[in-house]
């Protein structure tokens, strides 16, 4: 066990991949004595037991190839390994005008495939292209395996055309669409299979989409009121999707800004309910392109500082010269959250993004990147990432003392809009320092992620222009704030110890 575990323990530095910026390694799934995942953007497969099988994607066209998985598109059943994502084959590198690039996306496929664990063979049972060079076909972000009907169930959002969830058959031969509201991540809840409805990335989810495995009917939950919904009383932007499990009998969909938590499918139940957490406004800190893990009971989360970031902007406008500005901000590094209600606690830090984790034995399975997915025009023929896999015990990573925190919220980035969502839970020292261009006032939300998160109430404080320092000792579970004036000039910072 541990001479297969060490055998993967290494770093893949840039290699021939073209795509935008980096991917990383997704998938990381330890599965009846095998290791699988992905190495993105190089669209290599592995396959780790006795011996390591790697797979370049032979059956999409013939090489040289890129892509892979960027969304952890996997899921396991019987004897089998079923991942999907996305396959650039061949790749196509359209060159470089002064210092941007681009890419050709008519060889871009979608794909599933399964690896057979007692025969070590991979095999192609579905793939799907539009052959347009800027547009592509729904990448496959998600399979869930549907244990009533013996089927996958395929969740696509990122593309331009048929986007939505699917059925597909173990063998590959029957593919049907079973909703036509993109759905980027997703898990089983109960006898449902629970997606996002995200059909505007900018504005993010918009509710939950639930098919009952029973009764083959969907049930969708719409938030049209954000605010209504979140348990500071305060809206959230951005919402992009990150992951989502169950547990404790409720759904749990992680995204920018914090967690939606409740039964969507009988809300009367109890109502899902948005819980702040790690919201920084106009900024990529987020869940995104990673998994959560069920250990211990608990949820281990993970939070990313750099996922997805641009230089090159499509064109010279404002709008997305000041996207750059937001994207490439970096506020706080990339953290491991235990979430154990009523209780969520800073576990680990770590640098620019968490990409998978697994569980293998006693040990924790990390893959980590150091750079970000890019956009714009920044496209190169090499993934510009450095890429690992980190192996830590289980027991120790979520019983271990809280690692020190440093957080910086310049605030143009957040306005008079509500941001943080802290757990304090842990840390002997905790400070809030408010560098203020004028005299203003700070609200401090406090509450738990019991079940159900309860909202504990909240202070307003003055600030005065200058430096205000704050003593947060006397808050416990997570805490959130509000500026009552924008101040585009202030600078706010968390120091965690």
């Amino acid at each position: 066990m541990v001479s297969k575990i060490d055998r993967v323990l290494q770093e893949y530095p840039p290699r021939y991949g073209p795509e935008w910026g980096s991917g990383g390694i997704f998938g990381l799934k330890y599965f009846k004595g095998v290791l699988y995942y992905t190495l993105a953007f190089e669209a290599s497969a592995y396959f780790v037991d006795d011996e390591v099988v790697e797979y370049r994607f032979s059956e999409l066209g013939p090489g040289p190839a890129s892509g892979g998985d960027t969304y952890n598109a996997v899921d396991v059943v019987d004897d089998k390994i079923y991942f999907g994502g996305w396959v650039h084959n061949p790749a196509v590198f359209k060159g470089k005008k002064n210092h941007a690039g681009e890419i050709d996306f008519r060889n871009k496929y979608s794909h599933v495939h399964v690896y057979d664990v007692k025969e070590k063979n991979v095999r192609l049972i579905w793939k799907e292209s539009i052959h347009d060079e800027f547009r592509w076909a729904g990448e496959v972000s998600q399979i869930i395996y549907d244990p009533v009907r013996d089927v996958l169930l395929i969740g696509r959002a990122d593309g331009m055309e048929n986007l939505g969830v699917y059925e597909l058959s173990r063998d590959g031969r029957v593919f049907n669409k079973l909703s036509g509201v993109p759905a980027l991540k997703g898990s089983l809840y109960l006898d449902y299979a629970c997606f996002d409805m995200q059909p505007d990335w900018m504005r993010g989810i918009d509710g939950i989409q639930c098919l009952d495995l029973v009764r083959r009917v969907w049930v969708r939950h719409e938030i049209r009121d954000w605010a209504k919904a979140s348990l500071d009383s305060y809206g959230v932007s951005y919402r992009t999707s990150g992951y989502a499990v169950s547990a404790y009998t409720r759904y749990w969909h992680f995204m920018r800004g914090g967690i939606l938590v409740g039964n969507p499918v009988e809300p009367e139940v109890e109502e899902p309910v948005f819980v702040r957490l790690f919201d920084f406004g106009m900024n990529v800190y987020a869940p995104h392109r990673s998994n959560a893990l069920n250990l211990g009971g608990g949820i281990l989360a993970v939070f990313n500082a750099s996922t997805h970031g641009f230089i090159h902007p499509h064109k010279d406008d404002v709008e997305e010269v000041n996207l750059r500005k937001y994207y490439n901000n970096v506020v706080a590094p990339t953290t491991l959250v235990y979430i154990t209600p009523p209780q969520a606690r800073i576990v680990a830090v770590f640098g620019a993004r968490i990409t998978s984790m697994t569980k293998a034995g006693s040990r924790v399975l990390i893959a980590y990147n150091t750079t970000p997915n890019l956009g714009g025009k920044d496209s190169t023929p090499i993934d510009g990432g450095v890429r690992g896999i980190m192996s830590v015990d289980e027991y120790a990573l979520v019983s271990s003392n809280n690692p020190p925190l440093t957080i910086r919220v310049p605030g143009w980035a957040v306005s008079n809009a509500c941001f943080g969502g802290i757990p304090l839970t842990g840390f002997k020292e905790a400070e809030l320092v408010v560098r203020s261009s004028k005299p203003n006032e700070i609200l401090i939300n406090i509450y738990d992620i019991g079940l159900p998160p309860l909202n504990y109430g909240s202070e307003k404080l003055e600030l005065n222009s200058g430096v205000n320092k704050i003593d947060l000792r006397s808050y416990k579970d997570i805490v959130s704030f509000k500026l009552e004036k924008p101040d585009e000039n202030a600078l706010i910072n968390i120091y965690l110890r």
